[in-house]
């Protein structure tokens, strides 16, 4: 319950904050200037340009953008509505709105005139907090795929048609599994799937690890659990309830990370989030695939020497294949300098306009149509094939898509199943230890 007492003080600090905080120290608080964060640097130049266009179209406005990596970036937001320094406007992520919620530091968008249907299905609709007011603007959306380097594909005699045809069961891994044993070769040249491999030698892995996935496991065991039946939460959103209890949830991550016991996964001491992700074992030449997200396709297009391609998820228990589509959103702080400007701002970014201007950079999938459509050009001008991540999203016969879960606690939720997903991965502990883990989070979500 420390994390419950940690968050509870946070709450009163962000209080007292709220109601009298100095408003100094912060750069560009002047009102002609709205101040934007962001985390990506590779998107920093998109929204330059559409603030550019804002600009021009809004005289005496000025957006200043400040970019900062992942984990600083959400270090310092946290740390800037305590001391009052907080932005304008930033890039908001639904893994961390629920925390944002308790602690009532976003300004709620109603009157934005944001509609629903103007964005891909069900990205607004995941900002309505549960108080009925919407804390965030739809920017852009990714899903999950399967990269794979292409030479450790045709050398293992495996096809793009059958890596886009794989399907898996807790049981014995089917097809996917037996793929990525293929894939595996040890130091002696044994594939994983020979006799006298060697497990324990093993020079390049069939699949990458990214760790144990924390509560969500976006790039990890997502795709395995949903397409096993399994869903985060009682609801679809604002749940009250967790599942990691769930027997098809356990059963799913007990396969998973079994991979990695017979030696076709990389091991969990081969993970390090700051300098070691599954994109780097696969750039080293360590694994042949890994499961990663859209915002990464520019990354492992750019690997020197390496042919990578992208295949769709493998196809589950249920007889659909299953990806985390995650959006993102621009949110206004509730303590913001320049309301007014903020929200023309928001409304901008949101808009057709600027969204079809960010998919002509060919980085993420804007979350309009139109936006989308751009991206996806764009990437095309580039020889990159993203039809992995938007099939699953235009094709809802075949496929799920999911959000991550969004409840109350969520920082409480991340401090309890970090630990307890790397106990399991990386120490062996048994699945059936999350029994006590979920019942721990149920309790603070009763709270």
């Amino acid at each position: 319950m420390m994390r419950l007492r940690t968050l509870t003080a946070l709450a009163g600090a962000l209080t007292l904050c709220l109601t009298g905080c100095a408003r100094g120290g912060s750069a560009g608080s002047s009102s002609h200037t709205v101040t934007y964060w962001l985390w990506d640097s590779n998107q920093q130049p998109a929204y330059q340009a559409c603030a550019k266009d804002f600009e021009q179209q809004n005289p005496g406005l000025h957006v200043k953008i400040t970019q900062l990596g992942w984990d600083d970036y959400w270090t310092k937001l946290t740390a800037s509505f305590i001391a009052g320094t907080e932005p304008d406007v930033f890039t908001d992520h639904i893994q961390k709105f629920g925390q944002f919620a308790d602690l009532k530091v976003l300004e709620p968008l109603d009157d934005l005139g944001i509609d629903e249907s103007a964005y891909q299905p069900g990205l607004a609709a995941n900002w309505m907090g549960q108080d009925g007011h919407r804390y965030g603007a739809p920017k852009d959306w990714d899903t999950v795929a399967l990269f794979y380097n292409k030479k450790m594909t045709d050398a293992a005699g495996l096809t793009a048609t059958q890596l886009n045809d794989l399907a898996w069961n807790p049981e014995n891994g089917g097809s996917f599994e037996k793929a990525i044993a293929h894939l595996t070769v040890d130091r002696n040249g044994k594939r994983g799937d020979e006799p006298g491999f060697d497990k324990h030698h093993v020079k390049v892995y069939g699949l990458a690890t990214n760790g144990g996935g924390d509560g969500d496991g976006q790039t990890q065991w997502s795709t395995f659990t949903a397409s096993a039946g399994w869903s985060y939460t009682d609801k679809k959103r604002w749940g009250t309830k967790y599942r990691y209890d769930s027997p098809a949830f356990q059963s799913a991550v007990k396969w998973y990370f079994g991979l990695a016991k017979k030696g076709y996964m990389a091991p969990f001491t081969d993970y390090n989030s700051q300098s070691n992700q599954a994109n780097t074992q696969v750039a080293a030449g360590k694994a042949a695939t890994a499961f990663d997200g859209a915002w990464m396709i520019s990354t492992y297009a750019g690997f020197k020497g390496l042919d990578m391609r992208t295949a769709v998820t493998p196809e589950g228990p249920t007889g659909k294949r299953a990806t985390m589509m995650n959006g993102l959103a621009d949110s206004i702080t509730k303590n913001a300098r320049n309301k007014a400007g903020a929200r023309k701002w928001v409304k901008y970014l949101s808009s057709g306009e600027c969204q079809k201007t960010v998919g002509g950079y060919g980085i993420v999938f804007p979350a309009t149509p139109d936006g989308t459509a751009a991206a996806v050009a764009a990437y095309k001008k580039k020889g990159i094939d993203v039809t992995a991540f938007t099939e699953p999203v235009a094709d809802k016969k075949d496929f799920t898509t999911f959000s991550y879960p969004i409840t109350n606690y969520a920082a409480d939720v991340y401090a309890l199943m970090h630990p307890a997903m790397q106990d399991i991965f990386g120490n062996g502990r048994s699945v059936t230890s999350l029994d006590e883990t979920n019942d721990q989070i149920n309790l603070i979500l009763s709270q």
